[in-house]
């Protein structure tokens, strides 16, 4: 005859078990979705090969990430709430859009200067330099992105009028340079080298050129700010994981093996121009150099209507302490 209780055993043990095992929280690595703009180039591989070599998970990060052809389409997915972190985008263009009401706050700076940017012609062109380039096309990405002020900087310094023209991601950029869509194309290294070894294309000026942009905060990361205050934490982890990310990619050969393998980039094209175009320090995220020229320039590129306040700025910019 069974016992009425002969299933006290069995639940005995469930509540047993349950009572070792950790909480689901515990376990379960925290999801964030981070848009990244222009897919390929060393600085905004970060988050991938940090993802990829389980830099992230160690810090109890799950990364989902959606690639943009420029800063301004990552800001506008932070914006609307289907991304929590863009990287990568200008930060006029994050400045412009906090300062119009919208819920994000920069929580990292992603490039100081614009070491890694440059403007190339075919190799047959009758352009030799910017001086030039008075009445001809010359590329930027998209509108606000880093490239744009970049290109509106570096005009303004040699006092040449050329015609900026927003033209997209780096292949399309390229093919139009090459098909004589535009006069002078824009690209960022490693993207295009190759093809500068190869003899088929002229680079006439570069963005580390820029004096003015020298010691600047250009690109950050910006976070939507709900998500900020309802899972700061998870940022801050994000973010720590970011900085291991970018130690990583500057102590270990294999970082640039598992690039090559993301990228398609030679790991000895990438081994000979990362200290040259990606300076560490430009790429550390820790303070937004160079803030008031930033805001001025912001105010006469005309990415805000007025000055912001010392609270305002305080409240855009959030960056999360180190976490050990």
């Amino acid at each position: 005859m069974v016992a009425r209780n002969a299933a006290t055993p069995l639940a005995a043990i469930i509540i047993f078990f349950a009572v070792l095992a950790p909480p689901l929280s515990a376990c379960a690595e925290d999801l964030l979705k981070v848009a990244v703009a222009q897919r390929g180039q060393w600085d905004t591989a970060i988050t991938e090969l940090g993802e990829r070599s389980g830099i992230f998970r160690k810090r109890g990060i799950a990364v989902e990430i959606l690639y943009t052809q420029g800063g301004p389409e990552a800001h506008q997915a932070v914006i609307s709430g289907s991304m929590d972190i863009a990287c990568g985008g200008g930060i006029e263009s994050a400045i412009g859009a906090y300062s119009k009401g919208a819920p994000v706050r920069i929580v990292g700076s992603a490039m100081i200067g614009s070491p890694d940017t440059y403007w190339f012609v075919v190799a047959n062109s009758p352009i030799k330099s910017l001086a030039d380039a008075s009445g001809k096309t010359i590329s930027y990405s998209q509108n606000g992105s880093s490239s744009h002020t970049a290109l509106l900087a570096l005009l303004d310094q040699y006092k040449v009028d050329a015609r900026p023209v927003s033209t997209g991601g780096h292949p399309a950029t390229l093919t139009m340079a090459m098909t004589g869509q535009i006069d002078i194309g824009r690209g960022a290294a490693p993207f295009g080298l190759e093809l500068v070894d190869e003899g088929k294309i002229r680079v006439i000026a570069r963005g580390s050129e820029i004096k003015a942009r020298a010691d600047q905060t250009v690109r950050t990361c910006m976070a939507n700010a709900q998500v900020l205050g309802k899972r700061g934490d998870a940022v801050a982890r994000f973010m720590q994981g970011y900085r291991d990310a970018i130690d990583w990619m500057y102590t270990d050969p294999a970082a640039l093996a598992m690039y090559e393998g993301f990228s398609n980039v030679r790991r000895e094209l990438m081994a000979k121009v990362r200290d040259q175009y990606f300076p560490k320090a430009t790429l550390w995220p820790d303070e937004i150099r160079g803030l008031d020229l930033v805001l001025s320039d912001s105010l006469k590129n005309k990415f805000i209507a007025r000055p912001l306040t010392a609270a305002e700025v305080k409240e855009m910019i959030q960056i999360p302490a180190p976490v050990k």
